[in-house]
This record gives C-alpha cells, structure tokens and sequence, in this order.
C-alpha cells in the first residue's frame, strides 16, 4: 500500500478511461484504517465491493446504494453510491468518482455538493476527466492536481456492418428498445449477445457479463451505462448512434461523451478501437481526433443546489432548494425528481397541514427523495410519495405492513416478457429502498429480506429471458469453433438440407444450393464449410443424374427440365423450334466438365421425347414429296403440328394428287379451318416448353389440357394455342379436332339450305349459346337466332340449276304427240 498522506491532503487525479484511476483510488483506501468510495453507478459500487471484499474480507466493508445496504458491525470501507454516501461518517480517506458529472443536468449538484464538501480526515481523492480541472481548481482551495495517461492507444476504425464485427466488440444502443434490436440482429448473424442497461439488477447485470467474459458469447450490446467505467474486456466499441434523448429532447452526443464510452475499448495495456455501424454518418474528422487524443473541451459550469436546508416549514424548505449558486462557475441544477415531487405536494392542503414540525418537514423531504425507479409521470410518483408520507404522520409513524405485504405479492410473479421483468424490478427497487429506511417499517430487516430476495428471483428469470431471447447457442458454439480453427462438422440429410454443426444451413435443389436467408453473421464460414461437403456431393450426383432413367427426368410448360422433381437447366431459342439448346441453371457447385457431362444426357434424353411424342412430325418431314408440300410440311413443323389453312392456301393449290395421297397417309388432315396432324396424348406439356423456348415468352396456364374450349388471354399468340392443338375463333380457343368436326357437320346440313342447330351441335364444341353463334360466325355460316333457337346457312352458297333438260313441247297435231297418247292409254 501506499503510504498515508498528511491530512486533509486533496489531490485530483484526472485523465482519459483505462488509466488505472479507480485501481488508485481503492489501493490508496486500504492503505488507511478507513475510506469511503462514491461510484456514480450502483452496478459500479457492487462491483467495486466485491473487489475490496476479497482483499479485505466482508466484514470490513460496506456496500450503500439506494436500494441495497450490507453493513457488517463493525465496517472499515463503504462503497457507495454518490447519492447514498453516510457524509455523517468521519473516514480517513475520501473519493468520488468520474467528478465531471458536476456538470450532468440531472445528477449533477450531487456530485457538486459531494466536491464542495466531501473530505477525509487524512485524504481526499476526486477522480474523473481532465474537462474538470478548471472548475475544480477554482471551487476546491489547495487542491493537487495529477494526470494519468491511458494504458493503451485508442484509434478510430471507421463503420463496420454487425454482421462483421470482430470478437470481444461492445455495440451501444441509447435506449433499450435499440438494445433489444440489436441483440436480435447480433443473435441471428453472430450467435448471441450479452445485454446491460442501466435498469437491470446487479445481479442479472454480473451474470450477462459473466456469460460474456466466459466467451458464451463475443458481444455486448449496452446502453451508454458501461462508460461509467464497468470493467470487461472489450477490445471494440461501435455506435449504432451518435444522437440520444437526454430526458427532454434528442441531441448530438458530445466528443467527450463519445470518448467516455469508446474508452471502455482496450482495457490496461491492450489497445482498444471505436467505429460506427454502417450506413451511420461519420463523426467529424475533429470529433474523431479529440476522441483518439483524449483533448476534449473544458466544462464551463457545475450545477449546483442548495443542501443547507431549512427545515422550519414546507414553504422555507422549497424557499432553500430554489437559492442561487452562490460561486462564478455553478448554475442552478434542473428540476430533480424529489424537488418536482415536493413541488406537487405542497400544492395539497392536507400534506402541507400534515408538515407542521421542523421534524415533519424532514420527513416529508426524505419521503421525496425516495427514486423514481419505474419512470413513472411525475403525478403518479408524487401520489406514492404522499401515501407514504400519510402512513408515517399517523399516530404509529410507519408504514402498514399489510399494505407493502400486498404491493410485493403484486410482484412476486415470474411470468410475462423481458420489459414486465424489467418493470417489476423497477417497482421492487422501490420497495427495497423504502425498506432501508429503518425507521419507516416495524420489522425493517424482514422487508430488506423480501425484497432482496424478490429481486434476485426476478433477477434469475430476466437473465434466462435475456439469455433466451439474445443467444443461440448452437450459433455462438460455431463462431468460436470457426474462431480457433476447428473443423466443422457438416453433412446432407436425404431431403437434401445442408446441415453444419447441427445448424440447417441450406438446401440443396438439383445441382444448385440455396443458403437459408437465416444464416448471416456466421454465414461465410457456415458455407464454406458447406461448400466443402457439396463437392464430393456433387460429384456423386453428377454420376446420378448421368446414369438415371429416362423417367427421372421432365420437362415443365415454361421450358424448364427437371431431375428427380428438381429443375436443373432450362431450354433457350435453338437451330428451329424442335431443336431447342440447353443451359444449365447456373451454380457454383459443378465443374465445367459436370456440367457438360449433364447437359449432354438431358440432350439425349429430349431428343428421346421430341422423337417419341412428336414421331408424326418426323414422319411427315422424311415423306418423298414434291416442292408444294415439303413447304407445307415445313410450315406444319414450325407450327408444332398446327397451321391456320388461309396460311397454307397456295402450297394447298399446288399439291398434286399423288401428294395429297400420300400426305393423308401419313396421318395430315386438311380441315376447313386448319391444316394439322394429330399428335400423341400427353405431347402438350413438351410443345409448350419447345414453343416458349423458341419465343422466350412465358405460356399462360391452360389448366388440364383436355378442355374442348376455353376463353383465351389476349396478350397470348394465336401461334401458342395453335401448338397445343387449339385454334382460335371468336373469343374462344376450341380444339381443332372439334372445330373441324363442326364445320364438316353444319357444311352437309347446311348444304341444301337453312339448318336448326340442336343441342348436340353446341356439345361438339362445348360453349354456351353466345360463344357459340360467334364460332360458327366465324368459319363462314351465317346466323339467325330467335330466343334459344339458332339457324345457320352456308355464306355465299352458290343456287344450284338442275342439269335434267326441258322436254320440248310436242305439237298436238303432231303424230309424235298421238304415239304419247297410244302409250299412256297402254
């Protein structure tokens, strides 16, 4: 230890974080028989207790927050909260911590009064930021000033993506809606995050950190609570903001700010980095300079409030906490929590009648005093504050234990989210600091119990729900494998999912692997992982798919071809429409020499089915025939087996009869409407794959395929129905084979004048009676319809002469017209 100072020695020891102040400020205590340590944060006062307790030993210290008091019989050491310092205790040393919070708008006047008049018999010790030592060396008289410098470099490293940050990084958020977002994205792209807000209990705060110095998880994701001088070995610090709500309106966080919590990167001699997160505006240049350099400007002012109080009535003790600073260098501090309540009270008769007493009036200051945990509306909090005021005015002067027994029981549930967690420890903080107050409660100790006891429950399941919530374990387990080298254990189930480490990380669909959008932080080490196991994978496959039946394979309307169910290449525009190329869907995992090895087998295997399903066509092109009908025959080709007759009209003029003959023979039916050959059942599926290749035109869907009529879409070529076998007239797609069946039909009834078309008729065609008439209108009938009843006669029919000669007319007086008698009487 070192040696004790003379008394009443005053030194500020002032600097940038990671500089050892605080390890001073403990070492110089327990080099005297007592000392006294003001921390301006409970998590930091418990964690500093701790430390001192395993140098020391319990009963020699004292840990005093607002809410949790261990005091042994006989104590040595307090550490404290700034709020919470016993100033009536004589201590041979004294320290505050982080004194530039003289200047905090909120907290400040405490931390000023604690400067002004904090002292220790033999020393006193203000630790905190060099932007200080103005203000301090002008209010503190014969003050000694030291400046440590930071162990390590502290160096910005521009905007990082959460998805690639490094280990051991600390990301803050400024409010815990941002901190939950965060620790989501974290979990899903790296494994998990530890979570610290300011609102949790030392406990559930110490087994976050202790899940994240165990290395459970690499990150952190905190409120700007850790800049208050937490300790963990953080090596980076990033922003998601560099703008937070200060309790009455967003604001741009100054370069000291920023630098107080980048600090906590790069703890004793490691160097530490500060960034942002992508897409954020970078800091200015002079921002980040003053950051790096630790130069940050000089507070100009200390709030300050009145603490010689005077307690000879309501109105005199509002009177004193509204005097004016009484230095150059103090301004008045913003309306704190107990003057806003003590304002709402005295606004209430009875509670001024009820503060009649000197002694009175200190009660009902102490009542106001009591945190507003919950962030309740001012009101709200002022309405409690009263009731307990009320209980302690009455005649037995404390609180009805009845009434605390049921407000706790309210609480003592474990059900409910991670903000109603949060929530309810908010209220039992209350409770536990309304318990310290020995005097307000008959059996004071049981209540400290209770509620300590209470918390830690509460505590335990937030930090399950934290934990819960925040960290995928099964991720986290792999970024630290991946971290050291290991190698990880990948595979493919049956189904063809990519599996590493247990984790799903994709799924494999013929030749191609698509990664699961759910795999992010880890997801290049994941893959490539993957990628190694699908190699010898897809090589199998290759071989597979290579030596498969012919029934492995087919082909979908839109012109994809399929293995197993599972597209694997497409047909494009090749030599004609019947000799299509293929393109294998392109992926990372074939070789240039697989993928020529499956291309050439689909080849084969289409040509197999355009042979088969279009063998007619085949036919028809190997036919020895003349120059007429091989251009017919050609046409018929490019039409999949289909082609309009007015189209065909002059190669039908010039066939010869041997032709036709021989064309009839191979199967071609020369329709009024259409001249088409019958394919095979089942071709349709392989014709609309060859014609939307051929056309780079995505089909419309036909439904089964066996429908004798439908509505076609417009925006669709006639050539595409025409390929499946369906001619369009009027506004409907009918079936060639029906169409014709009906034209032949109506041209013989119809031949020798007009024709009734019956039922039977309309079922050829299969429409209702509109579409119908429209048909027939347009293959050259003409209609009349009456009612339900439709009359068809042929356009522009031809009256036929009768070829029998006129008898000549035979003169009466004729011998010839005498012989007709003779005959005719015979």
């Amino acid at each position: 230890m070192h040696p004790v100072q003379p008394a009443r020695n005053i030194t500020a020891v002032l600097g940038p974080t990671n500089t050892g102040k605080t390890f001073l400020a403990i070492d110089r205590m327990l080099g005297h028989d007592s000392g006294m340590i003001g921390f301006p944060l409970r998590l930091l006062a418990r964690e500093n207790y701790d430390r001192v307790c395993r140098i020391r030993g319990a009963n020699e210290v004292a840990l005093i927050t607002g809410e949790e008091r261990i005091v042994p019989s006989n104590p040595r050491y307090y550490l404290c909260t700034v709020e919470a310092m016993p100033m009536d205790r004589s201590v041979a040393f004294m320290a505050v911590d982080e004194v530039q919070l003289c200047a905090d708008p909120e907290r400040g006047h405490i931390f000023t009064q604690r400067l002004l008049h904090a002292r220790g018999r033999q020393e006193t010790m203000f630790l905190g930021s060099s932007t200080a030592a103005e203000l301090i060396g002008r209010l503190v008289s014969n003050v000694r000033f030291t400046t440590r410098p930071r162990f390590s470099e502290l160096s910005y490293a521009g905007p990082r993506k959460l998805s690639r940050l490094p280990p051991r990084t600390a990301v803050v958020g400024f409010s815990a809606a941002k901190v939950y977002e965060l620790a989501e994205q974290i979990r899903r792209q790296r494994g998990g995050a530890a979570v610290v807000l300011g609102a949790l209990s030392p406990r559930t705060r110490n087994a976050q950190v202790e899940m994240y110095e165990a290395g459970e998880v690499d990150y952190l994701v905190a409120t700007d609570a850790i800049g208050m001088g937490l300790n963990m070995g953080i090596d980076h610090v990033v922003f998601s903001s560099l703008r937070k709500f200060d309790g009455r309106a967003p604001r741009t966080l100054t370069p000291a700010e920023i630098g107080q919590i980048a600090g906590r990167a790069g703890r004793h001699m490691n160097d530490g980095t500060f960034g942002i997160v992508a897409n954020l505006r970078q800091p200015d240049p002079e921002v980040i300079e003053a950051v790096e350099t630790h130069s940050f400007e000089t507070l100009r002012t200390f709030r300050w409030r009145n603490s010689a109080l005077d307690f000879g009535s309501a109105q005199a003790l509002r009177n004193s906490l509204s005097q004016r600073p009484p230095a150059r260098g103090l301004v008045p501090a913003r309306e704190a929590d107990d003057l806003r309540a003590l304002t709402i009270l005295l606004q209430q008769p009875s509670i001024v009648d009820l503060a009649a007493s000197p002694e009175r009036v200190r009660t009902l200051w102490d009542a106001c005093q009591i945190p507003d945990f919950r962030k309740t509306m001012s009101e709200s909090h002022a309405q409690f504050v009263a009731r307990i005021f009320r209980f302690l005015m009455t005649e037995d002067g404390v609180i009805p234990e009845d009434w605390v027994a049921r407000a706790m029981g309210r609480l003592d549930r474990a059900d409910g989210d991670i903000d109603t967690l949060i929530g309810r420890i908010e209220h039992v903080r209350t409770w536990t600091y309304v318990s310290h107050r020995d005097t307000w409660l008959k059996d004071a100790t049981h209540w400290q119990e209770r509620a300590r006891t209470l918390e830690d429950r509460l505590s335990d399941t937030l930090h399950k729900q934290l934990a819960q919530r925040f960290v995928d374990r099964k991720t986290a387990a792999t970024v630290r494998r991946l971290r050291t080298g290991a190698p990880l254990l990948a595979g493919i189930t049956k189904t063809g999912e990519v599996v590493v480490e247990g984790e799903p990380v994709g799924q494999v669909e013929g030749f191609r692997f698509t990664p699961n959008m759910r795999v992010n932080g880890t997801r290049n080490a994941l893959l490539t992982a993957a990628h190694r196991v699908l190699q010898d994978h897809m090589r199998g496959r290759v071989t597979e798919c290579c030596a498969a039946s012919s029934t492995a394979f087919s082909v979908t309307a839109d012109g994809g071809l399929c293995w197993d169910g599972a597209m694997i290449a497409r047909l494009k525009k090749g030599a004609d429409i019947r000799r299509p190329s293929i393109h294998i869907l392109p992926t990372n995992e074939l070789t240039t020499a697989e993928t020529t090895r499956v291309s050439k087998r689909l080849a084969t295997w289409l040509t197999e089915q355009i042979d088969e399903q279009l063998k007619a066509l085949a036919r028809l092109e190997a036919a020895q025939v003349a120059g007429p009908a091989r251009g017919l025959i050609y046409e018929l080709c490019e039409g999949l087996g289909a082609v309009p007759r007015s189209r065909l009209a002059r190669q039908l003029t010039s066939l010869s009869p041997e032709d036709r003959r021989t064309l009839r023979g191979l199967g071609l039916r020369i329709g009024w409407h259409a001249v088409f050959v019958p394919l095979k059942k089942g071709s349709a599926l392989l014709r609309s794959a060859l014609w939307t290749a051929h056309h780079d035109t995505a089909p419309p869907k036909l439904g089964t395929g066996r429908e004798v009529s439908f509505a076609p879409r417009p925006d669709v070529p006639a050539s595409f129905y025409l390929a499946q076998g369906y001619a369009v007239v009027g506004e409907t797609a009918v079936r060639i084979d029906r169409l014709e069946a009906l034209i032949r039909r109506l041209r013989r009834y119809a031949r020798q004048g007009s024709y009734q078309v019956l039922p039977a008729d309309r079922a050829i065609v299969g429409t209702d009676l509109e579409r119908f008439v429209a048909i027939v209108g347009s293959v050259g009938f003409v209609t009349a319809q009456t009612g339900d009843e439709v009359v068809v006669t042929l356009r522009n029919r031809r009256k036929r002469t009768s070829r029998r000669r006129q008898r000549p007319t035979v003169p009466a007086d004729s011998p010839f017209a005498r012989l007709r008698e003779l005959q005719l009487v015979r």
